[in-house]
């Protein structure tokens, strides 16, 4: 496909359906990076405008992304997970047919802040458990986690092989900790230095924070996290049914 300089379809338009295209029939992979500029402006024989509207418009569409100094390149596609049940990352991208693994960035006992106190019902200042992983989906990294518990039974989930072995796994399977129900939090928010090195973003970048107290038994708080998502990297959706009390009657 070429640009139809005789076609009543903007040139920007055109431009933007070559660039879907390639992308849609693979030979454009995902990661990859696009011509510069100047080299579409040669290619197409197109203004520099025309490129630069395309390229805004792929961009919010999510196709593509700016990297600062590097260039445009193509977004990996978007991952849409159901939220409907309490699962952890593995068993999340295991169902969508992703491989999941983990780069653990720091493991250590730290001094409960009062968020964390407050949600694992410990006094502030107590001592607990909290491991940083880059949790990635085949291959890329999609979020940052930060994960606390308390401290008797942190202390033993942190010997643990935790790239290669899922929390909540081991919760359930090794230390015998029923993972009953979990309370979530959602919030957009811009990604600070951490995260945005974690996940390889510009800081500033929109990151979709989960924050989650998982409970066990007699509703005893035995895990709370910070879940960092890339926001361009995946949508969350869910289903509800609407109240019985709620609904009209003739």
């Amino acid at each position: 496909m070429s640009i139809d300089t005789t076609s009543p379809v903007p040139l920007h338009a055109q431009l933007e359906e070559i660039f879907l295209r390639r992308i849609r029939d693979g030979d454009v992979q995902a990661g990859s990076r696009l011509p510069s500029e100047d080299e579409l402006v040669a290619l197409h024989g197109v203004s520099r405008t025309t490129v630069r509207t395309a390229i805004q418009s792929l961009i919010a569409r999510g196709m593509v992304e700016i990297r600062r100094g590097k260039g445009t390149f193509v977004t990996e596609p978007v991952i849409t997970q159901e939220l409907t049940a309490l699962t952890g990352f593995v068993e999340d991208m295991h169902a969508l047919g992703k491989k999941a693994s983990a780069t653990v960035l720091d493991r250590r006992l730290v001094a409960a802040s009062e968020t964390v106190a407050r949600q694992l019902a410990v006094p502030r200042g107590a001592s607990v458990a909290r491991i940083q992983r880059v949790r990635l989906a085949d291959g890329s990294p999609l979020s940052f986690d930060e994960t606390y518990l308390p401290k008797e039974l942190g202390e033993k989930v942190m010997a643990d092989d935790l790239e290669n072995q899922p929390i909540f796994t081991l919760l359930e399977q090794k230390y015998s900790t029923p993972l009953l129900e979990a309370e979530y939090r959602l919030a957009a928010v811009p990604s600070h230095g951490t995260v945005a090195r974690a996940l390889g973003v510009d800081a500033g970048s929109p990151i979709f924070l989960i924050e989650r107290t998982t409970f066990s038994e007699r509703h005893r708080p035995v895990d709370y996290e910070r879940l960092y998502y890339r926001g361009d990297h995946i949508r969350f959706v869910t289903r509800l049914a609407r109240r019985q009390s709620h609904v009209s009657r003739p």
